[in-house]
């Protein structure tokens, strides 16, 4: 039988080690590649083909929204799985809606990650217990999320200009023209409410979206 190949998609060398660790002890797992940022991921996708990818949200620069949106555009069928500290029922939704088929948060048991990623290698969808609860809650409750009429791009924009990022520096990074970014800021600020810029770096920083000390 061959093993699942994965990809590791996450920022701190030290952690992906552990992944490794842990997925190559299990029968029919195989780390084929690792990447530390969103180009570096697409990169490795499509030099591997994986058969599952596990991706971080917090990465430098494009966060793992944008990754997940840019792997799946270049191919509709890849498999990727977020495992993320963020435990967060909005979250979880704008990576299915990116194209992610599972969550996983990083207070998971290990056996979680494993079941999950043997799941998504079979073509299903995976949660993770909190997750899961979180988002019933959130439907039960009716409750709306900042950014649930928002897509993934423009939570990843909405992301970096909270973080203290230029229009320059988000056209660059997503190759998108000033313009574009120009216009995708007027429309987030209009679908959220904000005034302003800082109140919307407020509110984003309010939704979990970017920690206090990072916030612009």
């Amino acid at each position: 039988m061959t093993a699942v190949s994965i990809l590791l998609v996450d920022d701190h060398p030290v952690v992906r080690e552990g992944y490794r660790r842990l997925l190559e002890r299990q029968v029919g797992f195989r780390v084929s590649a690792e990447a530390e940022d969103a180009a570096a991921a697409y990169r490795a996708y499509q030099a591997e083909r994986p058969d599952v990818v596990v991706m971080d949200l917090s990465l430098p620069g494009p966060g793992g929204l944008e990754a997940i949106r840019h792997i799946r555009q270049w191919d509709r069928t890849a498999r990727l799985l977020v495992f993320t500290m963020h435990a967060s029922a909005a979250f979880a939704l704008k990576a299915f809606e990116a194209g992610a088929c599972g969550y996983i948060t990083k207070s998971s048991a290990p056996h979680e990650l494993v079941r999950a990623i043997a799941t998504v290698a079979r073509g299903g969808r995976a949660l993770s217990e909190d997750i899961a609860r979180e988002i019933a809650s959130e439907r039960l409750g009716n409750e709306r999320s900042l950014v649930e009429d928002l897509g993934p791009r423009e939570t990843e924009i909405l992301r970096l200009v909270a973080s203290g990022w230029t229009t320059e520096q988000i056209a660059t990074s997503l190759n998108l023209s000033t313009k574009t970014v120009q216009n995708y800021h007027y429309q987030i600020k209009s679908k959220i409410g904000a005034r302003t810029d800082a109140h919307l770096v407020w509110l984003a920083t309010a939704a979990g979206l970017v920690a206090p000390d990072n916030a612009a």
